[in-house]
């Protein structure tokens, strides 16, 4: 028996599985390996932002006025600006140009020391990643930084230098402070090598919003036009200038941020908004955080839509102007919402590289306790547009509890009876409410007590679902839990092609809830086999979602003005970014605790809430078909689920098997 280990370890190496098959990926090599883990592939335009959002965290700390984007004839693109320029000098701890760090490594730059006299109070973001991922996926990279009387240039090919740095005396000609880089997109990463135009556009303008009195100009050498904007108004322009229809009542702007007594937040943080309620057209809505675009919205804009409610809602009560029986959700007053949002957090957190969302857990408190009470004193102030305001959140409330009162009777005369475990909610609004197939019992019992009663129910499932690839229509009902989740649901088990009646649908959402290990997968593919095989008109109606539960949870110690707090990840690489994060913030190391979550059963009833339950703060995936269409996805399921597919399973194992990460 001592010798087994020898001979399998023999044997690995007869197999080619040594020691010096482990590779380490340094430097950028990463992010040139899966550059879509770090930026977005579809085309350059997010590898340019990262550029622009340096220019305009100059802009925003006060040192710089003018950003001028130009798009040159050979495909390359320069930003400049004319903030404090980069630093010339060496680094004192990591005996490099501190230029060539800044472009070269992927968790460097000058704002980590938040607090602590760094660089810049608020900025884009806080992944460690930036402007180096933008040098590891160009083919060429010139720096030029004009500071302090010396003009400084570097450049790159690939993420690497290929002319080191060169520092001489500025010339008459030159700028006196301030940084230009131009890029050359490198085409084989990116599906599309163009620019999008209308984007880069709506993104150059945004900035000129948010920063009133700073220039933003776009110069297209091809065509020899150029664009420019400065907006002394600020946000009430902008969103008046964008608007689709007549606003309901005038504009409601504000903004506030935190004084440097501040119980809760730091000096600084806060937001600025204008909104406008419309009665038709589509509603506007964009949100920032520290200037960078967050176009899937994320807790500011859950901070934004929580304020509004709970004026709006205050104001009725006070007036007595609720109908009997209607009962107001936050959607009713958001429906008819246009709104521009600027929010300042001091350590912005994302989900993603690309910062499309932002999932900082404060920003919801942050942003509804400046908004709630200024919108609140000015609806009190102006009685008659609270009025108006009142009758259009009502008749949309009335108009929503109708809509479900009809699906309601329709299904009413059906004779299925409801399974005795699903622990049901209490709205009848279809489009509102949640069902969360979750588990295994003791998860169960901790989402029904972390729950929100009013439109979350649970449907605990015991077990492994059963494998329903090939498993006939007629026969599904055989077994309990796959009779228990149709009942639930209330529509039939149908095919792609059948006519299918949804009127039944019961929840507007059907949410996998599943641990963030092995079996949990395994769970969530044989559910999802479910919907796809025998359900597929919910996939396709955009009902099937899928929730992230962490895997860890990381306690802080309190950190200067900031309490102590818990924050979770998702996997190990979110992990190791909090860790960084932490590290960068001062925080001695070891003074975090990791707790790793076996599963859902040993969260209780608040952690479940505030990371996978509450709209707020949860990651909820859609399901929907990815990059095949219908009839490629299902011959890819026949491949997986099918039971006469071993030989095809092994073969995909062994050809991709190096590609997962497996956790045992």
């Amino acid at each position: 028996m001592a010798d087994t280990p020898i001979s399998s370890s023999g044997a690995l190496r007869a197999s080619g599985y040594a020691e010096s098959s482990i590779r380490v990926l340094k430097g950028l090599e990463p992010v040139k390996q899966r550059p879509g883990m770090y930026t977005r592939t579809d085309n350059p335009l997010h590898i340019v932002q990262e550029v622009l959002d340096n220019a305009a965290d100059e802009a925003l700390a006060g040192f710089g006025k003018r950003i001028r984007v130009t798009l040159h004839a050979d495909g390359s693109v320069s930003v400049e600006d004319d903030g404090r320029g980069i630093p010339h000098g060496i680094h004192p701890e990591e005996n490099a140009p501190v230029l060539e760090l800044v472009f070269t490594r992927l968790h460097a730059g000058g704002k980590f020391d938040k607090g602590k006299g760094g660089a810049y109070s608020f900025s884009g973001g806080l992944h460690g990643v930036g402007v180096s991922v933008t040098n590891a996926l160009s083919t060429r990279l010139e720096v030029t930084s004009y500071r302090e009387g010396h003009v400084a240039h570097m450049a790159f090919a690939g993420g690497d230098v290929v002319a080191p740095l060169t520092r001489r005396p500025a010339a008459d000609g030159d700028r006196k402070q301030g940084t230009t880089v131009r890029v050359w997109p490198d085409p084989k990463y990116f599906e599309s090598a163009s620019l999008p135009a209308a984007e880069l556009v709506q993104l150059l303008r945004s900035k000129a919003v948010l920063m009133p009195g700073v220039t933003v100009t776009l110069v297209n050498e091809k065509n020899r036009e150029t664009q420019s904007w400065q907006y002394k108004g600020g946000l009430r322009d902008y969103l008046q200038q964008t608007l689709h229809g007549e606003p309901l009542i005038p504009l409601f702007e504000g903004e506030g941020y935190a004084d440097a007594g501040h119980d809760s937040f730091a000096e600084g943080e806060g937001a600025a908004w204008a909104v406008a309620f419309t009665e038709e057209g589509a509603p506007v809505r964009e949100s920032y955080v520290n200037l960078i675009p967050t176009s899937a919205g994320g807790t500011h804009d859950s901070g934004l839509r929580d304020g509004l409610f709970q004026a709006v809602k205050s104001f009725i009560e006070l007036h007595a102007l609720l109908p009997k029986g209607v009962k107001l959700l936050p959607e009713d007053v958001f429906a008819r919402a246009s709104y521009v949002l600027s929010a300042k957090v001091l350590d912005p957190q994302f989900q993603g590289q690309i910062k499309e969302r932002l999932n900082s857990r404060d920003a919801v408190r942050l942003v509804s306790s400046f908004v709630r009470p200024v919108l609140e004193l000015w609806l009190n102030q102006h009685v008659d547009h609270g009025r108006r305001l009142a009758e259009l959140v009502i008749r949309a409330a009335q108009s929503r509890q109708r809509a479900s009162q009809k699906v309601e009777k329709r299904k009413g005369s059906g004779v299925a009876v409801l399974p005795g475990k699903l622990t049901d909610c209490e709205s009848r609004d279809i489009a509102h409410n949640e069902l969360f197939l979750v588990e295994g019992d003791s998860a169960g019992g901790s989402a029904k007590m972390g729950r929100d009663k009013e439109y979350q129910a649970i449907l605990p499932l015991r077990g492994k679902v059963l494998n329903t690839w090939e498993v006939e229509r007629d026969r599904l009902f055989a077994n309990a839990e796959v009779h228990d989740i149709a009942v639930a649901i209330g529509v039939d088990p149908h095919g792609p092609d059948d006519e299918v009646d949804l009127s039944g649908l019961r929840y507007g959402k059907i949410c996998i809830l599943s641990d963030a290990d092995v079996d949990g997968s395994h769970i969530q593919v044989l559910l999802l086999t479910l919907f796809f095989r025998h359900f597929p008109k919910l996939i396709e109606a955009g009902h099937v979602y899928v929730a992230r539960p962490p895997l860890f949870r990381v306690d802080v110690p309190a950190r200067g003005k900031k309490p102590a707090g818990k924050v979770y990840a998702l996997d190990e690489g979110e992990l190791t970014a909090i860790l960084d994060k932490l590290r960068k913030d001062g925080v001695r190391e070891g003074a975090w605790s990791i707790s790793r979550f076996k599963g859902l059963g040993e969260m209780s009833a608040e952690q479940l809430w505030d990371t996978t339950l509450n709209p707020d703060t949860r990651r909820l995936l859609p399901v929907q078909l990815g990059a095949f269409d219908f009839a490629a996805t299902e011959a890819q399921f026949s491949q997986l689920m099918g039971k006469g597919e071993a030989a095809a399973r092994r073969e995909l194992m062994e050809r991709h098997g190096d590609a997962v990460e497996i956790d045992v």
